[in-house]
């Protein structure tokens, strides 16, 4: 306590008045800094009062600080504004251009014109409407089922063709802001096919035995710095023993959108955009991976045309604003080169 004593006895009055919190002082300080100055304003009062109890600490300090100017501590957070770093010449440009490419397909229902790459009829020619046998049916597919013919189930190609669209559109908005597709199925017919539409997408795909948690514990499996996949597109949304995937059930953990051809004996609650449809034959697989193959290609290139276009028009802009600092007259520029004086 000396050592504090003897601080507070040679402060002068007017450094005094700014208060222990103006100048910084530990906290231990307070009391006898309350203590002497009490002591010093009834001695400059009255000679008679210099025994009396000073007043209250809380109400003088808080005066103190409020009305002097408060020097920045180390022990108080936030006392002072940080300045805001001074961000790049070109970053303030490249923003904008990132949020008009990225916000221009936002503005509309059918950026990508899926719509155009299919119809009832190319469906129906591709036997997407066959289902499995009656008694195979799920009772969630239900309101899916057009009809039965024949103890088969007939899938209402409208919804398809609603449910179709709806899943192009969002695998293409993926694939155009730059999202990691993966490609699942364990349907080993079609496992070539799929591996070569995700080949030739610029994706990936998965058609061997999925690993359970390898979504949900991928950090421990595959590393800290993985990065899980963007979306998910299910060709075959049961294995090779008639049961959910696997990955159906650790996407919808991992709350990883999901796109997937349900059949009539498929479980499409987990599914995020769920696609009525046959997943058996081989040419509804094939028109399933050549229109999944096309949106993404077209967001692809959608996107790289968006860029070069923006960032023309900027170009044409700077251009025909000028130069922010000519050269003066009295300075050489690149004209005077190869003159003779």
């Amino acid at each position: 306590m000396a050592p504090a004593l003897a601080l507070c006895r040679l402060l002068s009055a007017g450094e005094r008045a700014r208060g222990p919190l103006a100048l910084g002082l530990p906290g231990r300080c307070l009391r006898t800094w309350g203590r002497e100055v009490g002591r010093e304003d009834a001695r400059a009062t009255s000679p008679l009062s210099a025994g009396v109890r000073p007043g209250p600490l809380r109400p003088h300090v808080l005066q103190a600080t409020a009305t002097g100017s408060a020097r920045p501590s180390g022990r108080t957070l936030g006392s002072t504004t940080a300045p805001a770093a001074s961000e790049p010449e070109g970053s303030g440009s490249n923003a904008d251009l990132h949020d008009k490419v990225v916000n221009q397909p936002l503005k509309h229902s059918d950026f990508f014109n899926v719509r155009e790459l299919f119809s009832v009829r190319s469906l129906f020619d591709a036997r997407v409407h066959l289902g499995h046998k009656a008694g195979c049916r799920h009772r969630f597919m239900e309101p899916y089922i057009f009809g039965s013919r024949l103890g088969q189930d007939i899938i209402d190609l409208e919804q398809t063709a609603v449910h179709l669209q709806l899943a192009l559109n969002f695998v293409a908005h993926v694939a155009y802001r730059g999202g990691i597709i993966l490609f699942v199925s364990r349907n080993r017919q079609f496992s070539h096919l799929i591996e070569r539409t995700a080949r030739d997408c610029g994706e990936y795909a998965h058609t061997r035995y999925f690993k359970g948690g390898l979504l949900t514990n991928a950090p421990l499996l595959l590393g800290a710095n993985v990065r899980l996949p963007d979306l998910l597109i299910f060709l075959h949304t049961l294995n090779n023993v008639f049961e959910p995937h696997v990955a159906v059930r650790d996407a919808a953990k991992m709350s990883i959108p999901t796109v997937g051809i349900v059949d009539t004996n498929c479980n499409p609650c987990l599914i995020t955009y769920p696609v009525p449809g046959n997943d058996d034959s081989a040419p509804s697989v094939q028109l399933y991976c050549k229109l999944f193959r096309t949106a993404i290609l077209r967001a692809k290139e959608k996107r790289r045309q968006l860029e070069a276009l923006y960032r023309l028009q900027g170009q044409g802009t700077t251009e025909a604003q000028g130069p922010a600092h000519p050269p003066s007259l009295g300075t050489p520029g690149r004209l005077d080169v190869g003159h003779s004086p």
